[in-house]
């Protein structure tokens, strides 16, 4: 590589193909999940965080090293003042495969339809429960129907393998999976369960003792639903059956029970600028004071984020047992 060359592609240390990049455009959120952030939040001020102008030319460097996935996170995205905007600039992006987008469901009835003129491709929905009361409890803020009445919404505008995204905590809504997996299959769409990941000091369950497991999910699952393997990846970590006589996909999402960083191909964009290597480690570049360097050029960036890949480690250090290193909480480091 000269000076004015660069790869078409990341590659890390390990020889993992880098090609996917989730991208955390605020730390707000208008929900307090239990076990994403604390009922009293502190947020960044405005001068921590990258402009919308900044994510745009991040983005844009990232795709020209190889990118064709971002992943637009939160926090909760669309909170954010000029996110659909963003997202437009960002979808017409030359060389970008995919533009998809998580979030908590809260504004898709009112911008289901602008996200799918803004070249989003597919969207991911937080959805934990369906009982009114824990939803309740679960998010401290949030309401059930809001987020049912935005999946009808980007049901109804024709969105692409839409998701569900729950993550299950035992004696919480662990008894809810087979609930849940039938309401996919109803609306015709995906869901995955994720275990639940120690960032962040909580305070309202031992994450130790809410721990359930995929392997205890899926036994669950059997005793309603045949599910059959599936081969078919998306691009992230869930490993996805098919629901027999069914168009749903299950997907498991397994950082504890089962490492999926072997085949790692992300990195993080934060909302304050830092590239993060790991999920569950604190790796990372500061690329907001290199983008805000005077004098910075396209050239510095690239190399920043071509240098980076050295410093990608090799797989997470998630601890149950203990109070977690990692004391960013996940709104903080992107959803």
């Amino acid at each position: 590589m000269t000076a004015t060359t660069f790869p078409t592609q990341l590659i890390d240390r390990f020889g993992r193909k880098v090609d996917y990049l989730r991208i955390s455009i605020t730390d707000r959120c208008d929900f307090r999940c239990v076990y994403c952030m604390a009922e009293d939040m502190t947020f960044l001020p405005r001068e921590a965080i990258l402009s919308l102008e900044e994510i745009y030319l991040l983005a844009k460097t990232f795709v020209e090293l190889g990118v064709t996935k971002i992943r637009i996170t939160g926090g909760e995205p669309l909170v954010r003042k000029g996110a659909l905007a963003l997202l437009e600039q960002i979808g017409a992006l030359a060389g970008l495969r995919e533009l998809v987008l998580t979030t908590n469901g809260s504004q898709l009835a009112t911008v289901a339809s602008k996200l799918k003129a803004a070249n989003v491709k597919r969207i991911n929905i937080s959805l934990d429960t369906l009982d009114p009361v824990k939803f309740k409890a679960m998010t401290r803020t949030g309401e059930l129907q809001q987020v049912l009445a935005g999946i009808d919404a980007a049901r109804e505008v024709g969105f692409e393998r839409i998701k569900l995204n729950a993550v299950i905590l035992k004696h919480r809504n662990h008894d809810e999976v087979g609930n849940l997996v039938q309401f996919a299959i109803d609306k015709k769409i995906d869901i995955s369960f994720i275990e639940e990941m120690p960032l962040g000091v909580v305070d309202k369950h031992d994450r130790a003792e809410a721990y359930y497991s995929s392997d205890l999910i899926r036994a669950d699952l059997a005793q309603r639903f045949t599910l059959l393997p599936s081969t078919q990846k998306t691009g992230g970590p869930s490993d996805y059956c098919l629901v027999s006589g069914t168009q749903t996909r299950v997907g498991f999402i397994s950082p504890h029970s089962h490492n999926f960083c072997a085949s790692c191909n992300r990195v993080r964009l934060t909302v304050e600028g830092r590239l993060l290597l790991c999920l569950g480690n604190d790796h990372a570049i500061d690329l907001k004071s290199i983008i805000r360097t005077p004098n910075a050029t396209e050239q510095t960036i690239k190399q920043a984020i071509v240098a980076a890949m050295e410093i990608k480690p090799e797989k997470h250090d998630f601890n149950l047992q203990e109070q977690p290193v990692i004391l960013r909480y996940m709104n903080m480091t992107g959803g």
